[in-house]
């Protein structure tokens, strides 16, 4: 039981700081350096632990994505900073790399290498299967930003206590 919760405490580490590193090179102030962070070693505490419990990645990319959003809105306006600045960085390590990768990767086997039609078959099942699964991670990373926006838009968040 350690060891698990070890190994998700590291990857929502590496989360933060790949959060950070993007965040840093978007240029975002000093001051927001630890809150971005933070947002982002949560929504990978909640992806990850999701994922260990046997949720679909895609409903929990979506729920780690809606805590940065939902969490980052009343900080933006607390510290006085735009909400892009703590939503965007911690969202990147979200981004299905893996699922792009193996898409990219099944479609130029199918194309240049694989001869064999039955090989082929297997090839589109994981193009389709990665591809998919990429595009719906991509819709509820989007829907997860936007969703406070499109929420909190009649009443302002400055208003919450």
């Amino acid at each position: 039981m350690a060891e698990i919760v070890f190994k998700l405490i590291e990857v929502s580490i590496w989360s933060g700081l790949a959060a950070v590193g993007f965040g840093i090179l978007f240029n975002i102030p000093k001051s927001t350096i630890f809150t971005v962070f933070a947002l982002a070693f949560f929504a990978g505490l909640i992806k990850f632990t999701l994922i260990h419990f046997e949720v679909n990645i895609i409903i929990a990319t979506f729920l780690g994505i809606l805590f940065v959003s939902f969490v980052g809105m009343p900080i933006a306006h607390k510290i006085h900073h735009p909400p892009v600045v703590f939503c965007i960085p911690p969202a990147i390590p979200m981004i299905p790399g893996y699922f792009a990768y193996e898409t990219i990767l099944a479609i130029m086997n199918f194309l240049f290498i694989e001869e064999d039609p039955l090989k082929k078959a297997e090839l589109i099942s994981d193009i389709f299967s990665n591809g998919l699964t990429m595009v719906f991670i991509l819709i509820s990373i989007a829907i997860g930003i936007s969703l406070p926006l499109l929420l909190l838009r009649k009443n302002t968040v400055k208003k919450i206590e």
